[in-house]
C-alpha cells in the first residue's frame, strides 16, 4: 500500500476520532450549562422570595405605600422568573415547580387581601380590632407560603447543583476517554511511520552518501512498492548510468560561474521587484488610509507619517499653494521632522515663496528631483541645505488640472532616491490630490447642508412664530376684553373712594399695575411674528420701587409655592439708597425682572437664597468729560445650580432652553430684547452647583429732562352716550364709570341693536351726542355700525373700542367714519381725553389716533 494513502487513511481515522470526541464534549458541555442556568435560576427565586417575605414584613409593620409598590414588583418579577424557568424531565422538580407558582399566585391573592384589609382600616376606624385581626392571618398565612416557597426553593437548588457535580463527572470522564484514544491513535501512527517511512529513508540517506563518495556499484535493491521503493529504484537506474558518463572538473567549474552569475542577476531583479512591490504595498495602504478620511489636515498628517516610517525620508511636509499671492503655506510637518523644520524655519503655517528654480517648476504641475541640492543655487533648497539635506523631491498636489499644494520629501544623503521612489511619490501626490479634493467637496457639501438645514429651520421657526402670531392675536382680544371692567372699575374706586383704607388702596394699586402689565404683555403679543415699532417716550423709573413691586407680584411663586412642597427660598434685598432714575417703559422692565426672578426660582429645586440688589456704578473718569458717566446696576442672583460655559454661551438664544418641554425658550430672549431697546445691557455671571448673577446695566442720563407728568383727563359736561358692545359685563362696566361722570347712558346689546337705538333716538327729540362701540362683534361689527350711524348722522363722533390695540392703527386698517380708536382695557383718562376732545367744541373733530401702546 502506498504511504500517501496510508497517511490519507490515518487522516480520515484522526477526523473521525476528533468528531466523535467533540460531539461527547460539547454533549457534557450542554448538560453542564443546563443544569447550571437551572442552579442561576432556583437562587434567584429563592433571593426573590426572601425579598418578598422581608417586604411584606416591613408593610406589615409600616404599612407604606413605597413598601407596598415594591412588594408587587417584586412579586411580578418572581412571578416571570417561575414561568421562565428551563424545563426539566424530572418529574419530581417539576413538581417542585408547579408548587412555587401555585404558592406565588397565593401570596399575592394574600397580599392583596392584605393591602386591602389595610385601606378599609384606615376608612373604618371604629373596626380597627377585627381588621388588625384579619391582617395579622393574613400575614401569617402569607409567612407560611414564602416559607414553604423557601423550601421549595432550596429543594430545587440542591436538585440543580447535584446535577452539575454529576454533569461536570461526566465531563471529565469523557475527557479523559477523548485522550486516551488520542494517545494510542499517536502512539499507531508513529511506529507506523518509523517502519514504513524513517527506516527505508535512513537507508537511503546512507546509500546516498556511499555512492557520492565515488562507490558507483553499490546497490539500494529495495522491493518495498511504495513510493519510497520506487525512489530506491530510480536512485539504482541513476547510478547505473553514472557508470557510463564521465564529466571535467573544468566544465563543472564553468558551468557554475554561469549559474552563479545567473543566480546574482535574478537576485538583483528579485530585490527590485520587492522593493516595487513594497511601494506599491505602501500606496495601496496610504490610498486607503486616506480614503478612510475626510479632514484634510488627518489625510496630510497620514501621508507624512507613512513616508517618515516607510519609505523612509529624513524629513517631509505639505504645502498649500496660494496662487494669489505665489507663495507657499507649510500645512503638515511630520513628527520626525519637527526639529529640522524648526531650524530652517518651515514650522507649520509658515510661508515660503516662489524661487525660479524647483518651486516654480513644481507649482507649474511637474515633479522635480534634486540629486544634490548644495549644487543649486537657489534660495528653497539652500535652506534645506543648510540643515543637512541633500537629496529633494517636490510632487506637486494636482486637482482638475489645479495644482493646489506640494508634497516635499528630502534625504540627508545625496542621489538617494531612485527612480521608482521617485515614480511612486508621483503616483502618490496623484492619490493625496484626489483624496484631498473629495475631502474639500465634502467639506463644502457639508457646510452647503449645514446652511440648507439652517435656512429650512429658520423658515419653519418663522412659521411657527406666523402660526403663533396669529393665535395671540385672537387670545389678546379675548384678554383685553376681559381685563376691560377690572381696569375701569379699579381706577374708578382709586378716583373716586377716598375713604379706602391705605392696605386697600396699596392692593388696589397693585392690582392696576398688574392690570397695566397684562395689556402690555398682550400689545407685544404680536412681537412673535411682527418686529417692534420703536418707542417714542421714555419715562423715569425708580428701580428700587421696581423691585419692591416685582416682589410683591411674584411672593407666591417664590414663597408660597415651593413652601407647599418644604422648600424654603429666602429672599434678601440690598437696595443702595438715593439711586437716580432710569429712562425706560416700566412695564417691560418690570415684565423682564420677573422672567429672571421666576429662572433663578427654578434654578433652586431645593431652596437657596435669592438675592435682589441695586447699586449704582461711576466708571473712572478720562480726564476729558467733567462728569464721568454713571450705571445702575440692577443684579438677581441665586444660589442653584448654575451653568456651565456652553449653556452660558447659548442662554440668550430664542427657542433655547434646559427646562425640557416646561420651557419655552424665551425668558431670557425677551429680557435680552428689553436691554437692547433701552440701550442697557446684560451679564451673566455663573458657576456650576454654585450659582448665578445676572446683571442689568441701565445708562443713567445725566442731561435727560424731567418727565412731564400725565394730566388726567377732565371729564366733559352731561352728555348723552350710547355704548354698544357685545360682552355685558364690559357694557355694564362702561356704563357705570360714564355714569358715575354724569353722563346719561344707553347700552345695546350688539351692532344691530346699536343701529336700531341711534336711529330711533335720531328721530325722537333727544339724539345721542356720542357713540363708543366696539369693534369685534359677531354678524355686524363695529364698522358696520359706524357707517350706519354716519349715514344717520355724519356729524355724531364714534369712538372705537378694540381688543386688537395698537396692531390696528400699525396694519394701516384704521376703519371709515371713526373719529377716535381705543385700545381695550380702556383707561378712564384716555377716555376722558378722547370725549373731551371730541365733545368740547360740538363739532366732530379730524379723525383722532389716540389708541396707547398698553
Amino acid at each position: 500500500m502506498k504511504i500517501s494513502t496510508r497517511l490519507k487513511l490515518a487522516g480520515a481515522l484522526a477526523l473521525l476520532l476528533v468528531s466523535l470526541m467533540l460531539a461527547v464534549l460539547l454533549s457534557t458541555a450542554v448538560q453542564t450549562r443546563r443544569e447550571l442556568a437551572k442552579n442561576e435560576a432556583a437562587g434567584n427565586v429563592l433571593q426573590g422570595v426572601t425579598a418578598l417575605r422581608y417586604l411584606m414584613m416591613e408593610y406589615a409593620l409600616r404599612h407604606e405605600e413605597r413598601t407596598r409598590i415594591q412588594w408587587q414588583w417584586r412579586s411580578a418579577s418572581l412571578t416571570q422568573m417561575l414561568l421562565s424557568m428551563p424545563a426539566t424531565d424530572d418529574k419530581q422538580e417539576e413538581e417542585l415547580l408547579a408548587d412555587l407558582r401555585n404558592n406565588q399566585t397565593s401570596v399575592e391573592q394574600l397580599f392583596t387581601l392584605l393591602v386591602a384589609n389595610q385601606r378599609q382600616l384606615e376608612k373604618e376606624q371604629d373596626r380597627q380590632a377585627i381588621h388588625e385581626i384579619l391582617a395579622t392571618r393574613l400575614s401569617g398565612q402569607i409567612t407560611n407560603k414564602t416559607q414553604a416557597m423557601i423550601s421549595g426553593a432550596l429543594v430545587l437548588s440542591q436538585r440543580s447543583r447535584t446535577g452539575v457535580v454529576q454533569a461536570q463527572q461526566r465531563a471529565n470522564l469523557a475527557a479523559i476517554g477523548s485522550g486516551l484514544l488520542v494517545l494510542v491513535f499517536v502512539g499507531m501512527t508513529f511506529l507506523m511511520v518509523r517502519r514504513r517511512v524513517i527506516g527505508p529513508l535512513t537507508t537511503l540517506r546512507e546509500g546516498t552518501a556511499i555512492v557520492g563518495a565515488g562507490n558507483l556499484d553499490f546497490a539500494l535493491k529495495m522491493d518495498t512498492g511504495d513510493e519510497i521503493g520506487e525512489l530506491a529504484n530510480a536512485f539504482d537506474n541513476m547510478t547505473d548510468k553514472l557508470k557510463w558518463t564521465t564529466v571535467s572538473r573544468d566544465e563543472l567549474g564553468r558551468s557554475n560561474d554561469a549559474l552563479q552569475t545567473e543566480i546574482v542577476v535574478r537576485q538583483q531583479a528579485e530585490h527590485k521587484v520587492q522593493a516595487q512591490l513594497g511601494r506599491l504595498n505602501l500606496l495601496h495602504q496610504i490610498t486607503r488610509s486616506i480614503g478612510e478620511r475626510l479632514d484634510l489636515r488627518s489625510i496630510f498628517q497620514v501621508v507624512i507619517r507613512s513616508l517618515e516610517d516607510q519609505l523612509p525620508v529624513d524629513f517631509s511636509c505639505i504645502c498649500l499653494y496660494d496662487q494669489g499671492q505665489n507663495m507657499l503655506e507649510v500645512s503638515s510637518v511630520g513628527l520626525h521632522s519637527s526639529a529640522l523644520a524648526m531650524e530652517f524655519a518651515m514650522t507649520e503655517h509658515s510661508r515660503v515663496p516662489i524661487d525660479q528654480n524647483g518651486l516654480s517648476r513644481c507649482v507649474a504641475g511637474l515633479l522635480v528631483y534634486e540629486p544634490d541640492i548644495q549644487a543649486v543655487d537657489f534660495p528653497f533648497p539652500q535652506r534645506l541645505a543648510r540643515g543637512g539635506l541633500r537629496a529633494l523631491v517636490m510632487a506637486p498636489l494636482l486637482a482638475e488640472s489645479t495644482v493646489f499644494g506640494v508634497l516635499v520629501a528630502a534625504r540627508h544623503e545625496a542621489n538617494s532616491f531612485s527612480s521608482g521612489e521617485c515614480e511612486f511619490l508621483r503616483q502618490l501626490s496623484e492619490h493625496v490630490a484626489l483624496a484631498a479634493n473629495q475631502a474639500q467637496l465634502y467639506s463644502a457639501l457639508q457646510r452647503a447642508y449645514d446652511d440648507i438645514r439652517q435656512t429650512q429651520q429658520t423658515v419653519m421657526q418663522q412659521e411657527r412664530l406666523r402660526a403663533l402670531g396669529q393665535m395671540a392675536s385672537g387670545i389678546a382680544h379675548d384678554i383685553n376684553n376681559a381685563i376691560s371692567p377690572v381696569a375701569l372699575y379699579t381706577e374708578s374706586l382709586l378716583e373716586t373712594e377716598p375713604d379706602l383704607s391705605p392696605r386697600t388702596r396699596e392692593n388696589l394699586e397693585v392690582i392696576k399695575r398688574a392690570i397695566d402689565d397684562v395689556a402690555a404683555t398682550v400689545a407685544r403679543m404680536r412681537e412673535f411674528y411682527r418686529q417692534r415699532e420703536p418707542q417714542l417716550s421714555l419715562t423715569p423709573v425708580d428701580a428700587n420701587l421696581l423691585l419692591q413691586q416685582v416682589m410683591d407680584l411674584t411672593r407666591a411663586r417664590w414663597s408660597d409655592m415651593p413652601l407647599q412642597r418644604g422648600i424654603v427660598i429666602r429672599m434678601v434685598t440690598e437696595l443702595a439708597p438715593d439711586l437716580p432714575p432710569i429712562h425706560g417703559i416700566e412695564g417691560e422692565i418690570r415684565e423682564a425682572l420677573t422672567n429672571l426672578i421666576f429662572n433663578a426660582v427654578d434654578a433652586m429645586p431645593d431652596g437657596g437664597t435669592l438675592t435682589l440688589r441695586t447699586r449704582l456704578r461711576r466708571s473712572q473718569p478720562d480726564g476729558v468729560h467733567a462728569t464721568p458717566p454713571q450705571q445702575v446696576l440692577i443684579e438677581i442672583t441665586d444660589t442653584g445650580v448654575g451653568m456651565d460655559e456652553a449653556t452660558r454661551r447659548r442662554c440668550l438664544e430664542p427657542f433655547f432652553t434646559t427646562k425640557g418641554e416646561r420651557g419655552t425658550g424665551l425668558g431670557l430672549a425677551m429680557v435680552y430684547g428689553m436691554t437692547e431697546r433701552h440701550g442697557a445691557s446684560i451679564e451673566v455671571d455663573t458657576r456650576p452647583n454654585v450659582g448665578t448673577t445676572m446683571r442689568l446695566r441701565f445708562p443713567v442720563q445725566v442731561n435727560a429732562s424731567e418727565a412731564v407728568p400725565v394730566q388726567q383727563g377732565t371729564p366733559p359736561s352731561a352728555r348723552r352716550i350710547l355704548v354698544v358692545d357685545d360682552d355685558p359685563m364690559v357694557l355694564k362696566s362702561l356704563r357705570d364709570i360714564l355714569e358715575i361722570d354724569g353722563h346719561t347712558v344707553t347700552s345695546a346689546d350688539g351692532g344691530q341693536a346699536g343701529i336700531d337705538a341711534f336711529a330711533a333716538a335720531v328721530h325722537s327729540a333727544q339724539p345721542f351726542e356720542l357713540v363708543i362701540s366696539d369693534l369685534g362683534m359677531p354678524y355686524i361689527d363695529g364698522r358696520k355700525v359706524s357707517a350706519a350711524i354716519k349715514e344717520l348722522s355724519p356729524s355724531t363722533p364714534i369712538i372705537l373700542l378694540t381688543g386688537w390695540g395698537q396692531r390696528l392703527l400699525t396694519d394701516g386698517d384704521n376703519p371709515n367714519h371713526t373719529d377716535c380708536v381705543l385700545s381695550k382695557p380702556p383707561k378712564l383718562r384716555e377716555l376722558r381725553a378722547a370725549l373731551t376732545q371730541l365733545l368740547g367744541s360740538g363739532t366732530a373733530p379730524e379723525e383722532t389716533e389716540l389708541a396707547s401702546e398698553k
